[in-house]
């Protein structure tokens, strides 16, 4: 069962500034509510109950989010708003649901998810990136229900333009399941448009093994410095560990720049 989702929070959100020079960007709000609280939602909807998010200490205001409980208590004792009282009992669950812990050094989204390896305690566990928001239909959901069924790894996929390619992580499929998943052969971090092996692009949705631990203490440094889940990914599947990549049926929004973020604000505006 997966029960376990960690959320890597740490990144600087540069492409988001000036809004992210004072205010960290998960925290923006998209249609009135905060970024993360969709991710959360999408969490809790799936059946998860632990939810670690990897911030920095200059992410503190993360935590602080959670974590301001005289704020509230103040305000409601004074004015006794049921929808304040109504936000804040919110945020309580989601606090019960809350870990913490630190990555200080910008190393990558695989040193993100190693810094987690103490508190997952089952087999798998689900990570979401706070970029990607897709909405309409629980992605998380739908993967996990993938990942009973084939009792494999799981990462979402969609196809994008080929020029855009050196965005994302790009693999090659191995040999189709069924009309929405595949399994891979080969998965590159953000490849030139030449050496891009297609244009199916995995997105910020993944179930991961626990063994990926394993892997990413050993793993050396790839493109631009960083640790990647990639190249961990890409050697598993090159020890026969499967992964499948989910074409999912929601709605996709890129919150991770500032064209994405007002366009994914419109778009959830209309729903």
């Amino acid at each position: 069962m997966i029960k376990q989702a960690i959320i890597p929070l740490a990144g600087l959100g540069t492409r988001l500034l000036p809004l992210t020079s004072v205010f960290a960007k998960e925290l923006l709000p998209i249609n009135g509510k905060p970024g993360i609280e969709y991710i959360l939602e999408e969490c809790i909807d799936s059946g998860i109950k632990e939810i670690i998010f990897i911030i920095s200490q200059k992410k503190k205001i993360i935590k602080k989010y959670f974590y301001n409980d005289q704020f509230y208590k103040k305000i409601i004792k004074k004015k006794k708003d049921n929808r304040i009282i109504s936000e804040y009992k919110k945020i309580l669950r989601y606090k019960k649901m809350i870990k913490f812990v630190y990555q200080n050094k910008p190393l990558g989204t695989g040193d993100a998810v190693l810094k987690t390896k103490k508190y997952i305690k089952n087999k798998y566990f689900l990570m979401l990136l706070p970029d990607d928001l897709i909405i309409k239909k629980n992605c998380s959901k739908s993967m996990i229900k993938i990942h009973k069924k084939f009792n494999s790894s799981v990462m979402a996929s969609m196809t994008v333009k080929k020029e855009s390619v050196s965005r994302w992580g790009i693999f090659k499929f191995k040999k189709h399941l069924d009309k929405q998943n595949s399994l891979i052969d080969d998965v590159i971090e953000k490849p030139s448009i030449k050496k891009a092996p297609s244009n199916k692009a995995v997105i910020g949705r993944y179930i991961l093994p626990k063994k990926i631990f394993t892997v990413l203490s050993k793993q050396k440094p790839g493109k631009g410095g960083e640790i990647h889940i990639t190249d961990a990914i890409q050697s598993l599947i090159n020890n026969n560990e499967n992964f499948i990549a989910h074409r999912f049926s929601g709605k996709y929004l890129d919150c991770g720049t500032m064209n994405g973020y007002i366009k994914s604000t419109l778009k959830i505006s209309k729903l």
